[in-house]
């Protein structure tokens, strides 16, 4: 831990060119290139967003195999095991970052055309798709986006000038926005007969304009030739010291510096908090999608309304950087967290209604999808002003000297706060769901053999209580339990100087 007298604190402080004001001047290059990169990790990771969808909409999976599915995210949440290599492990004539960054990226471009050359097969027109194949596809590409995360997020801490890095948390938001629009979205719209015909042609025609095989080889071709262009990037600020980002230490070293971030005042409380933010907001942010499929509504529908919630998501990282490269980022995030939670019974209600809906209409009606963008849309402002303001501490707080350690940490720490619930309500929505035959109250509709027998003695299977909401009571007191107890500690830890979460090289056996 640094240590630091009040007085050498006062001192130190005017040379600290992290309090000078931001300014983009002579940096903007710098500042369009992290959002080029953070878009391509996006990209990867929307794919795995898109499959549950594509998935739920065959009415063949069920919300235990969309819990399987959940998994292919979990790399992001174990990235911290592999940081250290990543940090101490490079080849300087090519750069400490591009080492990692351009074989991964071609890696991941290649995997990509493997993927459109067997989609077809693994995710049929008719029939119950090959689960398996795409779970390990999709698992090893997040495996190869989450390194790069590693690559990318310490690559901007020494990329841009010391006063601006609080705007890397702007790149991330817009880059892995966008980068997640492209890699959610347009494969399910453009591949829509529906979406095209509706919205696209002139002449209704069969299928949509491409399929995901061309979305996926489009995409494979793109990563393998913008990687040799990144090649002749230049890596590192020229304002930047040797000593400030080329600290060499073997990997035992680095290991034992990772431990030595633990080890800082306060930071076990602080990880801790970051752990646990992300429950509150679980089923709201994870169920819902395909709750609405299962309610009447259609996944080209959801699809345009999440193309409007991307959009907003792009574009208000830019409106709110002022606000996230001030110096309380956390004040306005605790601002949002009430909020936030009071704002996920919103999806309660819509989901609730929509059959009765249906039924009265026949149809959605125009006023539904009007309502249906409104909750999205607050809930995703809120959601992308707290995400910008989180990493933008991430980023005030790191020690750019091992910024891809800290950086993964902190990060890998939100991940894991995030997939973990994430899997769990998924699996728990089957559980806590309770069905009863109309006319055998003894069966409970609880396997696929109850349920034939119901059908075949003319009765259906109805839902009693449906595991949904239960859950969104469970987040919603666990969600406001967290904002009481980690208030007063995240406004403390916000008040904290730089230095304080610094790593003190001088202390014996942190090198």
């Amino acid at each position: 831990m640094t240590t630091h007298t009040k007085n050498e604190e006062i001192s130190e402080k005017p040379k600290d060119s992290t309090l000078d004001k931001p300014n983009l001047k002579g940096d903007w290059l710098n500042f369009y290139f992290l959002i080029l990169i953070y878009t391509f990790q996006g990209t990867t990771t929307g794919l795995s967003y898109a499959f549950p969808i594509i998935l739920q909409n065959t009415k063949l999976v069920t919300y235990n195999d969309q819990a399987i599915l959940s998994f292919v995210l979990w790399p992001f949440s174990f990235k911290l095991l592999w940081a250290p290599v990543v940090d101490a492990l490079y080849l300087r004539w090519i750069g400490r970052r591009k080492s990692w960054y351009i074989p991964i990226q071609l890696l991941i471009g290649i995997l990509f055309l493997i993927f459109a050359d067997n989609i077809d097969n693994w995710l049929p027109v008719s029939g119950k798709p090959n689960l398996n194949m795409i779970v390990c596809v999709l698992f090893l590409i997040n495996f190869l986006a989450a390194t790069q995360d590693i690559v990318v997020d310490s690559w901007a801490l020494s990329l841009l000038k010391k006063n601006n890095v609080s705007y890397s948390s702007t790149c991330n938001s817009t880059g892995i926005a966008f980068g997640l629009y492209i890699g959610s979205v347009c494969p399910i719209l453009l591949s829509s007969e529906y979406f095209c015909n509706k919205y696209l042609r002139f002449t209704p025609d069969e299928g949509g304009i491409l399929t995901i095989r061309s979305f996926l080889l489009f995409w494979g071709i793109v990563f393998v030739f913008v990687t040799i262009l990144i090649i002749f990037k230049k890596e590192r600020n020229s304002e930047l010291k040797e000593d400030d980002d080329q600290i060499k230490i073997d990997i035992i070293q680095s290991y034992k510096m990772l431990w030595n971030i633990f080890k800082i005042k306060h930071m076990k409380l602080l990880l801790m908090a970051i752990l646990t933010s992300m429950i509150g907001f679980c089923t709201s942010e994870s169920v819902t999608n395909l709750k609405l499929i299962d309610a009447g509504v259609s996944k080209d529908d959801i699809m345009v309304i999440t193309t409007a919630m991307f959009i907003l998501k792009m574009c208000l990282p830019i409106f709110v950087t002022k606000y996230t490269t001030g110096p309380k980022p956390i004040s306005l995030y605790l601002k949002m967290v009430p909020i936030r939670l009071a704002w996920g019974t919103f999806f309660a209600v819509l989901i609730y209604y929509t059959p009765n809906v249906i039924q009265n209409y026949g149809h959605l009606p125009v006023y539904y999808y009007l309502v249906m963008g409104l909750v999205f849309a607050v809930n995703r402002i809120l959601a992308q002003i707290m995400v910008t303001c989180m990493i933008a501490f991430f980023s005030r707080i790191s020690d750019i000297r091992f910024g891809g350690m800290y950086m993964t940490l902190l990060n890998t720490v939100r991940s894991i706060g995030w997939v973990i619930p994430n899997t769990s309500f998924l699996k728990m929505v089957d559980t806590l769901t309770f069905n009863s035959c109309s006319n055998d109250v003894q069966n409970s509709c609880s396997t696929p053999d109850l349920e034939n027998i119901c059908s075949l003695n003319d009765g259906n299977c109805e839902t009693i209580v449906d595991g949904y909401y239960v859950e969104v009571v469970m987040c919603l007191v666990i969600g406001f339990i967290w904002y009481a107890v980690y208030k007063r500690h995240l406004k403390f830890f916000e008040s904290k100087d730089r230095s304080h979460w610094l790593l003190d090289l001088n202390r014996p056996g942190n090198v």
